[in-house]
């Protein structure tokens, strides 16, 4: 716990701050954390896009997403302070794997019945779908931030540096949700291509528990999401123009 707290002492000296917003290296390393932030949670955006369209209006879609940040926020918060330990909760992410793949197979399960293919947190019934929605990004965020901030660890130990780097990059990545969600307000098609992406990132997410250990390069992930939403685009307007 003293280490913990120990941590967290130059977050709060105002000289340092003074320092880090006078430091063009410091700087540096910021942004550089914010791309990483962007380029890591990129499959965490496509998660979050397809789980909003669960909601029945645009307005509580961003409420939503909104209500997501803040909690991010508090997670990453403490969430740096314990990164060290963070590499021991590898059964988050086989429970956000799990999860993932439930959403997506329920989804096409859902779909062929002719049924509106979205799912949601089951055990939490009693809940208004907008909570239920609320919790599941929530949920999301945690599974999908352990490797983001063992990342950003092994860029810098200050926590001003790191905090600053990982709220903006946050922050980034919701209005890359946003974006996406848009776009599946007019190419309808894209939702299903999101459902196909969360069952590979499923399988992503659980091959890098320590057990596995084997780590798909964001890069090459960045590429197939590309992939696919330039095909669903593609014969959405071959289907159109047969219309």
């Amino acid at each position: 716990m003293n280490n913990f707290l120990t941590f967290y002492e130059p977050f709060f000296d105002w000289n340092n701050w003074i320092a880090v917003f006078n430091s063009k290296q410091d700087w540096i390393i910021i942004i550089s954390l914010i791309i990483l932030e962007c380029m890591m949670s990129l499959d965490n955006a496509v998660v979050l896009a397809a789980q909003t369209k669960i909601l029945p209006d645009k307005h509580e879609q961003e409420k939503s997403l909104l209500y997501g940040l803040f909690g991010a926020y508090i997670f990453r918060f403490i969430a740096i302070g314990i990164g060290s330990y963070l590499i021991q909760f590898w059964i988050i992410k086989v429970i956000g794997a799990i999860y993932l793949l439930y959403l997506s197979i329920s989804f096409f399960i859902k779909a062929t019945d002719g049924k509106n293919g979205h799912s949601h947190l089951p055990a939490l019934k009693k809940l208004s779908l907008f909570w239920r929605v609320v919790i599941s990004i929530e949920l999301m965020d945690i599974a999908f931030s352990v490797d983001s901030v063992l990342a950003s660890l092994a860029l810098s130990e200050n926590p001003i540096i790191l905090i600053l780097g990982g709220l903006i990059g946050i922050l980034a990545m919701r209005l890359i949700a946003e974006v996406i969600s848009s776009i599946m307000n007019k190419i309808p098609e894209l939702i299903s291509a999101a459902y196909i992406l969360i069952f590979f990132i499923a399988i992503k997410l659980f091959l890098t528990i320590p057990f596995i250990g084997i780590e798909i390069p964001s890069y090459l992930f960045l590429i197939f999401t590309i992939l696919v939403f330039v095909i669903t685009i593609v014969l959405h307007l071959i289907n159109n123009k047969k219309v």
